[in-house]
């Protein structure tokens, strides 16, 4: 089983120290399969992934003509629409976070050039043993567990809790994914969005967000949330009544698969904190349309088909096209190859993104084939929640000039998760690099800033974002169409 990994999304918020430096280099420092900001298929190494993403893909055989020349793309370019091969294998093996790039042996083309020596600073500490006193702790903190709490625990349970609680403690990014949670991973890739199943409104006689809708089933009724908690906070995030309901559920939703942790009460009791999997997973779908010539196109997330998605929405619109409106408001990131294809319909032979994995070596991700959407003006819409993967196609686009930023600075995600599979149903979930804009700055904790700052009601960001883009617009647009094959 290959490890995935994935740039993930800032809404779903360790390394288990090996007992050998073997243990390590055999489990860590696989090489990994780039996902979604989560996914790929299991027991399936990545050119197989690959394959079969091509043979499946309904745009398969596509390619594009315009009105004003004979054609963009030749059949044995890299345009066809199916051949996504070559652009994945730029970034190693196709598949993440969420948000997707690869963990530290996916940087490099030979697993022997991983840097596998214990740091400095825990060199004196052997991997090899834990101290007798700290076993002894942790076997009498378990035993007053079963004895002494108040129901009956699941010994299964408490050791999965424990491991859950090592990897949140080292990183707010890490978890412990279990089967139903690691499927789901694996299952963002072709689209998957999730939530943890509750509706929430903010009810100013009581002062509190409260939960007024609870799915059947869903993760949080199997976690005992009712109807008429309280909810106090999501992650590390407060609520008040200067909250948004839009702001509430987009911290709520997340990559399928991924945890948050909610704060919740019931009417005047304790507060207490439960940790969830968004689990109730729904798909995510690329919307086009036309007004006045120009395309917007809302894209959700980075899925593996997300350029495939996008050149087939514009070639539905069947007509004349002079500008593009690309909207990632709310857009949490997903798979980072992905981003760099779709980065690639745009521009032509142009870093993207830089990648930094622990060994201090950075590793660039660059576009490739013929830009397609090159002659379109194109603007992009942001807000806060935009994140991770959607920042690296902005903040390119932008350092290249190669379209507007509008809206709010973004959220500012810029690590990188891998997930590494321990067995066929469950994972690990960690940070291995850090990805900066090709330019060389931070986006973690510092985000995109926009070109054009949008305030006010989001109602109004489309509108004004279409009249950018209109003044900008080609005098004649450019029509996408199916290149009929023809035998000579």
């Amino acid at each position: 089983m290959q490890p995935i990994s994935f740039a993930r999304s800032f809404l779903s918020k360790g390394l288990s120290k090996s007992v050998g430096r073997a243990s390590v280099a055999s489990t860590v420092l696989q090489p990994a399969i780039i996902i979604g900001v989560l996914g790929c298929a299991m027991g399936v190494n990545a050119q197989a992934a690959v394959e079969a993403s091509t043979n499946n893909n309904p745009t398969n055989g596509l390619q594009l003509i315009s009105l004003n020349a004979d054609e963009i793309a030749d059949e044995n370019d890299a345009d066809n629409l199916s051949n996504i091969a070559d652009m994945l294998d730029v970034a190693d093996e196709p598949d993440d976070s969420i948000d997707s790039v690869p963990d530290e042996s996916a940087l490099t083309d030979d697993a022997d050039d991983i840097d596998t020596d214990i740091p400095a600073e825990v060199a004196q500490v052997s991997l090899n043993a834990i101290s007798p006193e700290t076993l002894k702790t942790f076997v009498a903190v378990v035993d007053l567990v079963r004895r002494q709490y108040v129901d009956a625990v699941n010994d299964e349970e408490l050791f999965s809790n424990a491991m859950s609680g090592m990897l949140t403690k080292l990183d707010s990014h890490a978890e412990f994914l279990d089967a139903e949670a690691y499927e789901n991973l694996r299952a963002f890739t072709e689209g998957d969005v999730g939530d943890i199943g509750i509706k929430v409104n903010y009810r100013p006689e009581a002062g509190y967000w409260v939960v007024t809708e609870v799915i059947d089933d869903s993760p949080a009724d199997k976690k005992g949330i009712a109807v008429g908690d309280y909810l106090h906070q999501v992650d590390e995030f407060k609520l008040d009544e200067g909250r948004q309901v839009n702001d509430v559920e987009q911290l709520l939703t997340g990559i399928a698969g991924t945890q948050v942790d909610i704060i919740t009460s019931k009417a005047g009791r304790r507060k207490h904190t439960t940790t969830l999997q968004r689990n109730n997973s729904h798909p995510q779908i690329i919307e086009t349309k036309l007004i006045d010539g120009i395309a917007i196109v809302k894209l959700p997330a980075f899925q593996n088909n997300s350029r495939e998605k996008l050149l087939e929405g514009l070639i539905n619109l069947n007509a004349p096209i002079s500008g593009i409106l690309l909207d990632m408001r709310d857009n949490p990131g997903g798979v980072l190859t992905s981003a760099v294809s779709v980065a690639s319909l745009f521009m032509d032979d142009t870093d993207v993104v830089q990648v930094q994995a622990r060994q201090n070596k950075s590793r660039v991700l660059s576009t490739q084939g013929d830009a397609i959407l090159k002659p379109l003006p194109l603007v992009v819409l942001q807000n806060r929640y935009s994140a991770s993967a959607a920042e690296v196609l902005a903040s390119s686009l932008q350092v290249q000039k190669r379209a507007t930023i509008i809206g709010e600075v973004s959220y500012g995600k810029g690590s990188v998760q891998s997930v590494i599979p321990l067995n066929d149903e469950q994972a690990v979930k960690l940070t291995v690099a850090n990805y900066m804009t090709a330019a060389g700055k931070q986006i973690d904790e510092i985000g995109v800033e926009p070109d054009v700052t949008l305030s006010g009601s989001e109602n109004t960001w489309e509108q004004q974002a279409l009249e950018l883009v209109k003044a900008r617009a080609l005098d004649s647009g450019i029509r996408f169409v199916r290149k009929i094959a023809t035998k000579e």
